[in-house]
């Protein structure tokens, strides 16, 4: 028994990969609970592994007493001093038991609480191996598709690829060879998940990093990538050696470095552009192939403010637009592109939306300044050329006789005092000389 239980442990170690010590207390554990199982818990039981014996041996532990009140956990004195000499009433004496006169039941259940064991051990041993692999490439063969989701054979265990982390156009048949990125380590109810993927924007750059030595070195890094999976990625790589072109290490000798990441993806296009602290050159460098003309940059927003010429326009906002979306994701910044004729014409509109709104401005204050009034409340500086104006109106609108006009020039009215003297004797003469013509008229006509 002694070698055919410890060459079954020392095989199962190896074949599982689990721990020794792990695989005994399952041991233990098992024909402890066989052991409480037949005794219906009611004896105190403790189970412990011999690698001399190569068996688990079971003991019954029982209290030393004077009087027995419970046979199944106490022991009188003198049965106990029969087995060992020197024991005193209080003590506690363990007594091993015969571990195979168990009946099947018993040994069914400690057959399961094995397998139990084994498994949760298995469990923990390949969570603790995955979880700090997270960001690595591993290799897998594609073995079946569970709802749409990926079961990818990892050597020891199972890995998910699920639809969501799949690119659209890629199709695998089983048995296929496939290079996966682990994103996600669980542990979940049915033990450590395993999450697989294919369009994470890392597993380019960890792509990069197995192709190109300079990134594994330390020499190049690589910045910031932004990935549409299946379709473009652009990556921003910058070099801490001034002799060393981080592009032109990552492109390789012929384009053969990138040709071979380009291969892994399935035909992916990618974009290796130069990484840089000023943001309007990084933006300028992540929109290309495309010109830029200027660039304006908020910083308060986070905003950028590009203007290309007209026949580049389309070529910088990229097909349904995403040129202009992978860059405002590897930049972090918020990019609004307009070619020349519309940023001249926002311009005019803001100065004619600026200019009028002066004029209407100015408008304002000077019909403030001009705003007509009622003739009543016009009042003229000077009081007195009103008043004689209004004696002249009143003098044209109300004839008057010659006596009832009076002079205010005493000099006047003594020249016209003289004139009327002088005129009054010729006005008798002439009133008389009528007189007599009328009288010689009256004869006349007797």
């Amino acid at each position: 028994m002694l070698e055919n239980l410890n060459h079954i442990i020392d095989q199962v170690v190896k074949d599982k990969g689990i721990d020794r010590a792990v695989l005994v207390e399952a041991l233990e554990s098992a024909v402890l609970s066989a052991a409480n199982k037949k005794f219906r818990n009611t004896r105190d039981l403790e189970a412990h592994y011999s690698d001399e014996l190569g068996e688990v041996e079971i003991f019954e532990f029982v209290t030393v007493v004077d009087e027995v009140l419970d046979s199944y956990k106490e022991i009188d004195l003198e049965e106990a001093g029969g087995i060992d000499p020197d024991v005193q009433a209080g003590d506690s004496l363990g007594m091993k038991m015969d571990a195979g006169s168990f009946s099947r039941i018993a040994a069914q259940t400690a057959k399961q609480v094995i397998i139990q064991k084994v498994r949760e051990a298995e469990r923990e041993k390949i969570f603790n191996e995955f979880k700090d692999r997270v960001g690595e490439l591993v290799n897998g063969i594609v073995r079946r598709y569970e709802r749409g989701d990926l079961i990818v054979d990892l050597g020891m265990s199972e890995g998910l690829l699920p639809h969501r982390e799949q690119v659209p156009r890629e199709n695998y048949r089983q048995g296929d060879r496939v290079r996966v990125y682990i994103s996600e380590v669980k542990m979940a109810t049915k033990g450590p998940q395993i999450i697989l993927s294919r369009s994470h924007p890392n597993l380019v750059a960890a792509l990069f990093h197995f192709e190109v030595p300079e990134i594994a070195e330390g020499i190049v890094e690589i910045k910031a990538v932004a990935r549409e999976a299946g379709s473009r990625t652009k990556i921003a790589v910058a070099s801490y050696d001034s002799d060393v072109d981080p592009v032109g290490a990552c492109v390789g000798m012929r384009g053969s470095r990138v040709q071979n990441v380009v291969s892994e993806l399935r035909g992916e296009k990618i974009d290796i552009i130069p990484w840089t602290m000023d943001v309007g050159r990084f933006a300028c460098s992540a929109l290309s192939p495309a010109e830029v003309t200027r660039i304006y940059v908020d910083n308060e927003m986070k905003s950028l403010e590009v203007i290309v010429p007209d026949d580049q326009l389309s070529l910088a906002i990229g097909k349904k637009g995403q040129n202009v979306r992978l860059a405002a994701k590897l930049t972090g910044w918020n990019i609004d592109i307009k070619s020349e004729t519309r940023a001249a014409e926002a311009a005019m509109e803001e100065f004619d939306e600026q200019t009028g709104q002066g004029v209407e401005e100015s408008g304002e204050a000077e019909g403030a300044e001009e705003e007509p009034t009622e003739a009543s409340d016009v009042k003229s500086p000077d009081s007195s050329t009103d008043e004689l104006d209004a004696e002249a109106e009143e003098a044209e609108e109300e004839p008057t006789e010659a006596g009832d006009v009076e002079s205010t020039d005493p000099l006047t009215d003594e020249l016209d005092t003289e004139a009327s003297e002088d005129a009054s004797p010729l006005k008798d003469e002439t009133d008389a000389g009528n007189e007599e013509v009328g009288a010689d008229e009256g004869r006349g006509q007797d």
